[in-house]
């Protein structure tokens, strides 16, 4: 059969996922009986909960005498790691752009990318059915980021269809004819390149790594020559050409539809998944025994953002979870860094504690979420950016992001204020339809950490912000954080209303009344700069004495409720985020008073 390898990238939220899914249905990948899910491709809990793809993941249609293989990338900038090392597996890429957004900043990085490798890309404009539809400006504008993006003539050459995934059709007008998506599989045919075959021995570059209860570890790649079969010899080279194992290749699996099925051999220019190798890791190179030269792995960017993960040391601790030691949470963070190159895992010196580095916020918030559903309980701090020296070995260089803020009109004020106050320099400001305003900033990355829920606040939740990782750029200055203090528990117990009822003038409250709190832990914030110590477990005063009035109802104001993400932009640099399966808490890092004040003079003196 003949082979079509293509990527589909996009921003968050352009449709990725829902496209794939048509395409499938239409190629005749499902039964006619069968039951259809949504996103057929977020396979994973959290991608269905939030609805965004995390993890990019290969399938393959049918079509004619064609074999399309197609891989779902992720949208959000924080997973751009995923995107990198699959764009080496194809040979041509569906760029998808929303009508009405237009091209956004995750579409510029992978765009970027895409076309310094040669790709040649095909414009899909998707969501044409939106009222608010601009489809001929965002024409001009996929055109425009192309051209400063520093295309080929070739690539600027690029063939655009219109549609909507949703209502499943792609034609060459944006009136249709709305027949299905035959018009998108025959541009693929068409356009993209069948895959480059290079000569010599078996060699595959594998790009996603999972774990298979039943087959071991499974490592899905693009054979760029040659070809294997079951029970074939082969090696594993590191990217400098070392041997990491010798083995045998224990099972075949090409994508069919959403399945995959064993296959009897893998031809060069296909996209497979191989089991029987425990060492084979991803941007490795599997090959025949007489092969020496490994294949050149895209180079990631490096990451901007690093927290530490510590072991949980509260009073509280092992009573939620199961996994609870310094080997365990080690084993698991670098388990995680072998299957995503965009994450960096280092030991701290002198300490049960591991730091941790990633792309974003989101990224690492993710990380701990499926930590914690897997039994996992661990301290976190606040996340901190990575800096580096300038080439002289003076300056200090922080990370600046691309920043792109939706909002309407009547918000635009705050909104650039608030940036302002975040060392933030406004770049551009123009209409975006509809009485809204696209705002473009580049601002560093500290003064963004939490800002997306203050955003959410101040706009009464009709902003969208992206953002994008820009450059490394000199330190700007300090950037105030939190301006208020906490209310931390001064004893441990179980909280009582009416003492947090009489408490309620020193600031709104993040536990209810009957939860376990200890020495240390915050428990509200205050409505000042300082910390205060409060005790929330002071009962009523019990008398025989009954005069009218003396029992009235306890109402307590609803607490704050604080998400995963909501606590790590909360604390600050003395504060940890306790994470269980069931709960999430905040603590002061120094649980005893003294030794908070110890530590606040010895950082003083400093």
């Amino acid at each position: 059969m003949n082979l079509r390898n293509i990527a589909i990238i996009a921003h968050v939220d352009h449709g990725k996922t829902t496209l794939v899914d048509r395409l499938l249905q239409q190629s005749g990948a499902f039964r006619e009986n069968q039951r259809l899910v949504e996103r057929v491709m977020d396979s994973n809990d959290l991608e269905k909960e939030r609805g965004i793809t995390i993890m990019a993941k290969a399938t393959s249609i049918a079509w004619k005498d064609t074999r399309i293989n197609i891989v779902d990338t992720p949208g959000h900038a924080d997973f751009g790691g995923e995107v990198e090392r699959i764009l080496s597996m194809v040979d041509g890429a569906i760029v998808l752009v929303d009508a009405s957004e237009g091209p956004m900043p995750q579409t510029k990085f992978v765009v970027g990318k895409a076309l310094k490798i040669g790709l040649r890309p095909i414009v899909a404009v998707n969501k044409v059915d939106k009222p608010d539809a601009r489809v001929t400006e965002v024409v001009n504008e996929v055109f425009d980021l192309f051209a400063a993006l520093d295309a080929t003539d070739e690539q600027l050459d690029f063939p655009i269809l219109y549609g909507s995934a949703k209502q499943g059709w792609m034609a060459a007008s944006p009136d249709g004819p709305q027949e299905g998506m035959a018009p998108l599989f025959d541009l693929v045919l068409k356009h993209v390149p069948a895959p480059r075959i290079e000569d010599g021995g078996f060699r595959m570059l594998g790009t996603l790594l999972e774990a298979n209860p039943y087959l071991g570890r499974l490592i899905t790649g693009r054979v760029f020559a040659g070809s294997v079969k079951p029970n074939q010899s082969v090696k594993v080279l590191d990217r400098k050409g070392n041997v990491v194992e010798q083995g045998r290749v224990s099972k075949i699996l090409a994508f069919r539809g959403i399945e995959r099925a064993p296959i009897e051999e893998a031809e060069a220019g296909d996209i497979v998944a191989i089991a029987g190798l425990e060492k084979f890791n991803v941007a490795d190179t599997l090959c025949a025994p007489e092969v020496v030269e490994p294949l050149q792995a895209q180079p990631i960017d490096p990451p901007t953002l690093s927290m530490t993960f510590l072991v949980n040391d509260s009073p509280l601790a092992g009573t939620e979870g199961d996994k609870v030691t310094s080997r365990v949470i080690r084993d698991r963070l670098y388990k995680e860094a072998q299957g995503n190159v965009a994450l960096k895992i280092e030991d701290s010196p002198g300490s049960d504690s591991y730091i941790v580095s990633g792309r974003g916020e989101l990224q690492l918030a993710i990380l701990i979420e499926t930590m914690r559903r897997e039994g996992f309980e661990l301290g976190v701090s606040r996340p901190k950016v990575v800096f580096q020296k300038a080439e002289d070995g003076k300056q200090l260089l922080e990370p600046i992001e691309e920043v792109v803020i939706d909002v309407d009109e009547e918000h635009s004020g705050v909104v650039v204020q608030k940036m302002a106050e975040r060392k933030a320099e406004m770049i551009e400001m123009r209409p975006s339809g509809g009485n809204r305003l696209r705002l473009v900033f580049h601002a560093p990355t500290r003064g963004l950490i939490g800002y997306q829920g203050e955003l959410l606040t101040d706009t009464r939740g009709t902003a969208i912000m992206n953002r994008l990782f820009h450059e490394y750029a000199p330190w700007k200055g300090e950037i105030t954080g939190r301006r208020n203090g906490v209310l931390i528990s001064n004893d441990n117990g179980e909280s009582v209303a009416y003492a947090m009822w009489k408490l309620e003038d020193r600031g709104p409250m993040m536990i209810e009344p009957g939860w376990k709190v200890y020495r240390g832990m915050i428990v509200g914030e205050h409505t000042r700069e300082n910390d205060l110590e409060i005790n929330v477990l002071k009962g009523k005063q019990l008398t025989n004495i009954r005069a009218a009035g003396k029992d009235e109802a306890v109402r307590l104001t609803p607490p704050i409720k604080m998400t995963l993400e909501r606590a790590l932009a909360y604390i600050e640099d003395d504060e940890l985020v306790e994470v269980t399966p069931k709960s999430i808490r905040l603590r002061k890092t120094y649980l005893d008073p003294n030794e908070r004040k110890r530590a606040f003079r010895a950082k003083e003196s400093a």
